[in-house]
């Protein structure tokens, strides 16, 4: 378990690498539709091959619509755009803002958390740091830059808002992570396969390196990926899987220096430093215990973990992915 954790860091981190390269030959509207029609016949082969059972409610099913079109398509059509305006490490930073977004969602959207002072300041540092990321004293201008990054804040508050959803409507459905993944994956894709005389009838410039990045951020960063998480997620419980926040940043701002050749600037690491301090806040791990707590405060964590992981495979997915 600990190598598929790590593993879907890795790939969600290279995730932004992989969709720079796709830009310099295909749309932000084209990287988007092929990762989610990709991650979608990927998934469909592994659940024929498992011989995976669905669900036949259609409520079921209009959840997992709303899910494909708030955890895929829209944050993916963000970043891809964004992604012409910002570097990949940038972009991979703004990412860990997710587990704020999602303790937001849960908190003031669904009312399925109720959240203690600490996990409030956890949110307003969090918010701190993303001002830090932005640096606002050198000057703000509705350029492209502050434009995508406000874009991408879109694409993670609707992470957020999906896995809130999640916890809400879609707590049991008696699928596995693995069915459970395909049915908003594919939900996803068939809304992208209705847009396509919209989105994806322009010209292209394909070449290896594009091909490539294409294929791995649908095949792998899109399905496989997913899979593993909801794997970790159930083994773990949400909480421990979601410190994969702190490997997609590292992975996404050291592959765009080495390979794209980008650049960080002091406030950008820093920033992102503030912002996992906020997530320790708002997902209540920074605790002080006196040490006659520790007893009790060890017993009491295996029980909530098995608590959140018998909603479902989908009752949370770690944050951080792109």
């Amino acid at each position: 378990m600990t190598t598929q954790f790590i593993l879907s860091g890795v790939v969600w981190g290279s995730s932004f690498l992989f969709m720079k390269v796709a830009l310099t030959g295909v749309s932000p509207a084209q990287v988007a539709w092929t990762r989610i029609l990709l991650g979608a016949l990927t998934l469909g082969v592994l659940v024929l091959l498992r011989h995976e059972t669905l669900s036949r409610s259609l409520a079921v099913w209009a959840h997992l619509t709303v899910l494909g079109l708030t955890f895929c398509v829209i944050p993916f059509l963000l970043f891809s755009w964004a992604q012409q305006h910002v570097t990949s490490g940038v972009a991979s930073i703004f990412n860990a803002t997710t587990p704020i977004m999602t303790a937001v969602m849960a908190w003031l959207v669904f009312r399925v958390e109720r959240l203690k002072l600490p996990q409030v300041v956890g949110i307003g540092v969090g918010i701190l740091g993303v001002v830090v990321i932005i640096a606002p004293w050198q000057g703000l201008s509705l350029d492209g830059s502050l434009v995508a990054e406000i874009a991408i804040l879109g694409a993670t508050a609707s992470y957020g808002f999906s896995l809130a959803y999640m916890r809400r409507f879609v707590s049991n459905t008696g699928m596995s992570a693995l069915a459970f993944t395909f049915g908003y994956i594919a939900m996803a894709g068939v809304v992208m396969a209705m847009l396509t005389p919209f989105l994806v009838l322009t010209p292209v410039r394909l070449d290896a390196p594009i091909v490539v990045s294409l294929l791995l951020l649908g095949c792998l960063g899109t399905a496989v990926a997913y899979v593993w998480s909801q794997n970790t997620v159930r083994a773990w419980g949400p909480t421990r899987a979601s410190t994969v926040t702190y490997i997609t940043p590292v992975v996404g701002v050291v592959l765009g220096i080495l390979i794209l050749g980008e650049t960080v600037s002091w406030n950008e690491p820093a920033g992102a430093l503030v912002v996992f301090l906020g997530i320790l806040l708002a997902q209540d791990r920074l605790r002080l215990r006196r040490p006659d707590d520790e007893g009790t405060a060890a017993a009491a964590t295996v029980p909530r973990s098995v608590e959140v992981d018998e909603l479902s495979p989908a009752a949370e997915r770690p944050a951080g992915r792109a």
